[in-house]
């Protein structure tokens, strides 16, 4: 059984991302690709930890918790990975709520103005 190997377009096109963000992981080290030359070749690790990252960047988390996150795994491995996804998460979904709760009072408080708009014309 052979390895799913992606080069770098390949990864690109695979996760929708630009050129630019892929080397920006990589140079932050969140990425590690084989190199064989100029080449860079991503095995399923890589895919593994692109998807964890995108996943956490569409949730909200900084590059920093995710980079955390993922050397949490490395150093002291699944459960103490799945514990600091929990704080994490709790964090970020009380962070969440109060911006829901900031742009439900913006859109009634434009919502009623737009109403006593429509008023003051009619």
């Amino acid at each position: 059984m052979t390895e799913t190997r992606l080069n770098f377009k390949e990864m690109c096109a695979k996760f929708d991302v630009t050129p630019r963000t892929l080397r920006y992981y990589e140079y932050i080290e969140l990425l590690t690709p084989d190199r064989e030359g100029r080449s860079r070749f991503y095995g399923a690790r890589e895919i593994a930890r692109m998807t964890l990252i995108l996943r956490g960047r569409r949730w909200g988390f900084s590059l920093e918790d995710v980079r955390q996150w993922l050397l949490i795994y490395e150093k002291e491995g699944t459960d103490a990975q799945m514990r600091a996804f929990v704080e994490l998460a709790d964090r970020q979904l009380a962070d969440l709520t109060e911006q829901k709760k900031q742009l439900e009072e913006t859109m009634d408080e434009l919502q009623s103005l737009r109403d006593d708009t429509i008023k003051s014309l009619g």
